[in-house]
């Protein structure tokens, strides 16, 4: 059996398309199914629309949450409560085409237990939001010790192995493409090109892309630690030059200002870096704040699945 993973925040509009065209695939690969849809907090009728979806077809489960918190984390449920030997992530506004599902499903069976959708084309998005995943991407990669797809999302198709590996990573802030990367296993991709949104405005905001990029930093690399640590051997060499120039206007300048010295150099150097480092620390000591809390991953609202606990 295969497992289909669709996070849902705000698709109404795009569920039952979506599992014309995934039912579509799956009958054409004579596939025995189960597609899991969590509802991430949505705020129009999508709840309606699965539960309606699930009384008329039985391979369709879903998972309500009590509040939005966050594609990741939706994702991270549906693994959990994924049965199938395979589970394949897809989002459900269509730019990832499920039409793809068929070229992963085959190559998986070439002995990969990783194939992911790798990008070649992107419609429908705008130059900013494709140039800063470009560069996010291969920064990520230039300062991470494992090697992270680019041009890739969270669409591709993992064995049961895979599965099981991510279920057992209890971290509160989720970077799934990274974690996938960390656990290794044989991994190949098949390229694609990534469709508009068939309806509806994409819920993923620039704020949030922002909160991932950190997630993403955060949770694969100490590399804004040693940027501090650096700056602050730089900012104390510019420091102590500014000392030297100072005695030297004092003793052989005419237009030397008492006090300018003592405000330049406590002020902008070693504050302005004690603050960069004091942020940067911060992020770090947030996330371990929120992992040694013992909160739960998500709390569910409802569900179909009979061992989900609500």
């Amino acid at each position: 059996m295969i497992s289909v993973v669709i996070p849902i925040y705000n698709e109404e509009k795009n569920i039952l398309p979506m599992y014309e065209r995934l039912t579509a695939v799956m009958d054409k690969l004579n596939l025995k199914r189960e597609y899991i849809y969590v509802n991430d907090g949505s705020q129009d009728e999508s709840a309606v629309v699965l539960e309606k979806l699930a009384k008329e077809h039985s391979d369709v489960r879903f998972i309500h949450f009590s509040r939005n918190f966050g594609h990741q984390i939706a994702v991270s449920a549906g693994l959990d409560y994924a049965e199938g030997e395979k589970v394949v992530i897809i989002d459900a506004d269509g730019q990832d085409p499920p039409e793809v599902i068929e070229d992963l499903y085959l190559k998986s069976l070439e002995g990969y237990e990783v194939v992911y959708a790798q990008r070649e084309q992107r419609k429908g998005e705008s130059f900013l939001k494709k140039a800063t995943a470009k560069y996010f991407y291969r920064i990520l990669n230039r300062i991470t010790n494992i090697d992270i797809p680019v041009d890739t999302g969270d669409f591709r198709i993992i064995d049961r192995k895979v599965v099981d590996e991510l279920v057992n990573m209890p971290e509160q802030h989720k970077f799934l493409r990274g974690q996938i990367s960390w656990i290794g296993f044989n991994q190949t991709f098949v390229t694609y090109k990534r469709d508009q949104r068939m309806s509806g405005q994409t819920g993923y905001t620039y704020r949030k892309m922002i909160r991932f990029a950190l997630d993403g930093i955060t949770s694969f690399s100490n590399w804004p630690l040693k940027i501090a640590t650096l700056s602050g051997f730089l900012f104390a060499f510019v420091g102590f030059n500014l000392i030297l120039y100072t005695l030297w206007s004092k003793y052989y300048s005419e237009g030397y200002e008492p006090g300018w010295a003592s405000q330049m150099i406590t002020m902008i150097f070693i504050g302005g870096i004690q603050l960069i480092g004091i942020g940067i620390i911060g992020e770090y000591v947030s996330r371990i704040n929120e992992n040694i809390k013992g909160r739960p991953l998500y709390i569910i609202k409802d569900s179909n699945i009979p061992h989900a606990s609500n």
